[in-house]
C-alpha cells in the first residue's frame, strides 16, 4: 500500500512515517517545510519506498500529484505550537481549515480513507476534566488570539465528521501533549523541547506562570501506534479518539524532573505568561484526557511511562540535538 503523510517532515509526521515504511508501506511525504525539517527524515531519506514532496497542502494541484496511488492519507499539516500561532494567527486558521478542507474533498473524489490529526487545544479552557470526546467544548473569545488555533482544529473535526456522514472513511485523532526526539522547541511538543534545549546550554529553566497548571505527555512512539490503528481499524471510521496518557504532572514539577534527568544545576526561571505572550494571553489551569474510548474501541493505551519517555528524548537531545 502507499500511504501519504501530510506535514510528514514535522515532528509526529516524521516518526508516523518511520514507522509507516517499516510496516511495508511506500509514503508519500508532502510539506512546506514552514515548521518541518527534511533532516527529521534523515533516518529514511534513502529509502526506496518513500516520496518527498515540498509544497503546500492547499495547492490544488500539488496534492493531486502528492496523492497518486495513494490508499490513506494521515493529514498532520498544520500550523501547530502556540509562538507560531499567536505570531500569525490568519496564517493559521488559513492553513489548518483550507488544507484540511482540500485534502477531505480529495480523500471523498478518490474514495481515500484519512485519519486527520486534531489536538487537545478544541477542549479550551474544559468543562471537566479528564475530558471525554463526546463532552462539551469551552472555548475563549475570538479577541484572544490563542483560541484561533483550537477554533480552526476544531472546525477541521466538523468537516471530517460531514464528510464521514457523506460515507468519507475518516478518523481524528485529539493529540494530547505530544513529545520526543525531534520535538520542535518552537512548534508542536515546544514544553518539553524548550526545558531540554535550555538544560543542554545549560541555561536556567523557564516555567512560565507559577508552574502549577497541569498537563498530561504522551510520547511519540505511543502516539503514532494510536494514530496507525485510528487509519486502519474500520471501527475507527467517522469517530474522534483522545490520543494521550492519563499520567497528570504539573509544569513546575517536569522541569524538576528535566533538571534530574538531564543532571542540570541550572535554576528553573518564572516568567509572566504576560511577558513571554502579551497581555491577553489565556492559560488553561488543567488538561487531561480521558482515554477510555481510544482502549475499548482500538486497543490502544500509552506504554511509555513519563520517567522513561524522558529519559529516551533526553538521551537523543543530547547526542543529536544541534541548538
Amino acid at each position: 500500500m502507499r500511504a501519504l503523510v501530510t506535514g510528514g517532515a514535522g515532528f509526529i509526521g516524521s516518526h508516523l512515517v518511520e514507522r509507516l515504511l517499516a510496516e511495508g508501506y511506500s509514503v508519500t511525504v508532502l510539506d512546506d517545510l514552514s515548521g518541518g525539517r527534511l533532516e527529521n527524515l534523515d533516518g529514511v531519506r534513502d529509502h526506496p519506498g518513500l516520496r518527498v514532496i515540498v509544497g503546500d497542502v492547499r495547492d490544488r494541484a500539488v496534492l493531486q500529484a502528492a496523492l497518486e496511488k495513494v490508499e490513506i492519507v494521515f493529514h498532520l499539516a498544520a500550523v501547530v505550537g502556540v509562538p507560531r500561532v499567536l505570531a500569525d494567527p490568519l496564517r493559521a486558521i488559513r492553513v489548518n481549515v483550507e488544507g484540511t478542507e482540500r485534502v477531505l474533498e480529495a480523500c471523498a473524489e478518490r474514495g481515500i480513507s484519512v485519519c486527520m490529526a486534531s489536538s487537545s487545544e478544541v477542549y479550551g479552557k474544559g468543562v471537566r476534566w479528564p475530558a471525554g470526546e463526546a463532552d462539551d467544548l469551552q472555548l475563549g473569545p475570538p479577541t484572544v488570539a490563542r483560541w484561533a488555533y483550537a477554533a480552526s482544529k476544531l472546525l477541521d473535526e466538523h468537516l471530517a465528521m460531514a464528510w464521514a456522514r457523506r460515507g468519507l472513511r475518516v478518523s481524528v485523532v485529539r493529540y494530547f501533549n505530544v513529545y520526543g526526539p525531534r520535538a520542535d522547541p518552537h512548534g508542536y511538543g515546544y514544553v518539553i523541547a524548550r526545558l531540554m534545549d535550555q538544560a543542554l546550554r545549560g541555561e536556567p529553566l523557564t516555567v512560565y506562570g507559577d508552574g502549577r497548571q497541569t498537563r498530561s505527555f504522551i510520547y511519540v512512539e505511543d502516539a503514532v501506534e494510536g494514530t496507525l490503528r485510528a487509519g486502519w481499524l474500520p471501527v475507527a471510521f467517522g469517530q474522534i479518539f483522545n490520543i494521550g496518557h492519563p499520567e497528570e504532572i504539573s509544569i513546575l514539577a517536569l522541569a524538576e524532573r528535566i533538571r534530574l534527568i538531564s543532571g542540570s544545576r541550572a535554576p528553573i526561571r518564572f516568567l509572566p505568561f504576560s511577558e513571554v505572550y502579551g497581555p491577553d494571553f489565556e492559560e488553561v489551569p488543567r488538561r487531561v484526557p480521558d482515554v477510555s474510548k481510544a482502549r475499548v474501541l482500538l486497543g490502544f493505551e500509552a506504554r511509555v511511562t513519563l520517567d522513561d519517555g524522558l529519559q529516551r528524548t533526553w538521551e537523543w537531545w543530547r547526542t543529536c540535538r544541534r541548538v
